[in-house]
């Protein structure tokens, strides 16, 4: 019999590069749909469709650090807090002689997780039937959470189950052992699922908190531009006064003051008029042809 070759050093830099490229993709891809979720909520919040700018990839994934940076943290502060709480509770119940308190404790965990999961699971798919929340973080994210934390102790609970037996001993029922491991691998897929979830409703609430945020503060971060107009614009922005410079500053005679830049397509401004201290949420529309001159200002 011949001796099987060896992987060709392509085939072994393939296989090296596959394991790397995967995990980047996923990764990839959270933060380009967190960015465009975040930016989205943002420019919704001003009747603006995010459509119509057409970001590049690159500006979706810069946006989504600022996003995803405190829920991502506080979900790994808490998810190290409940698995060094489980596992200390493990090597508790790991001694010898313990194998009652341990088939009584994962009975337990087993209940209350999948007792969490179905009280905080419609959220998902019926939460306009639900009796209203009060707003806010409750109403946003307690659902999800629940959920979570019923997927966490519902999986412990199985580790348990397989990894205990009477004073240490093998069980011998493999199917019923698979049918464990296959409810543990569905209940990671719903921890990961409602983990998801809540991190996208943050996303869209923080995208427009820092939309009302920006207006409160007459948007300080975009630029302020003087329009000039062949004919008078018509507007319901408040503190837009137009002003006719007459004939000799023809054709754009008509000046409007005032206006801040909030978004830029190919075909069109999106502007807004600076107010301090007010959420003012007046778009102004106005074509980029012609018919219009746009000068910013410092």
């Amino acid at each position: 019999m011949s001796e099987p070759q060896a992987a060709s050093p392509s085939k072994a830099f393939l296989e090296k590069v596959a394991y790397v490229a995967a995990p980047g993709t996923i990764v990839l891809g959270l933060l380009y749909y967190f960015g465009s979720t975040y930016t989205e909520a943002y420019y919704a919040t001003f009747g603006v469709p995010t459509a119509d700018l057409q970001f590049s990839v690159q500006s979706y994934l810069v946006r989504s650090p600022r996003a995803i940076f405190f829920p991502l943290w506080f979900l790994l502060f808490c998810g190290l807090a409940v698995l060094l709480a489980l596992g200390w509770a493990g090597r508790r119940l790991a001694r010898p002689g313990q194998w009652r308190l341990r088939g009584r404790v994962t009975a337990w965990l087993l209940a209350a997780g999948l007792l969490l999961v179905l009280a905080g699971f419609p959220v998902f798919f019926w939460e306009d039937r639900l009796p209203r929340l009060p707003r806010g973080w409750l109403r946003e994210f307690v659902p999800c959470l629940a959920v979570a934390l019923g997927a966490t102790l519902a999986f412990f609970a199985v580790q348990l189950h397989l990894t205990g037996g009477a004073d240490g001993q093998d069980r011998r029922d493999h199917t019923a052992d698979r049918l464990w491991l296959a409810a543990g691998a569905l209940l990671l897929g719903v921890l990961t699922m409602s983990l998801f979830f809540g991190m996208a409703r943050y996303v869209a609430a923080a995208g427009r908190n820092v939309a009302m945020n920006d207006a409160a503060a007459g948007y300080l971060s975009s630029p302020r531009v003087v329009v000039y107009s062949k004919v008078p614009v018509t507007h319901h922005a408040p503190g837009i006064v137009p002003e006719d410079l007459g004939s000799a500053k023809a054709p754009y005679r008509y000046q409007y003051r005032g206006f801040r830049v909030l978004a830029k397509a190919p075909t069109r401004f999106y502007l807004v008029s600076y107010l301090p201290h007010r959420r003012e949420r007046t778009l102004v529309v106005l074509p980029d042809d012609e018919t219009v001159r746009i000068e910013i200002r410092p």
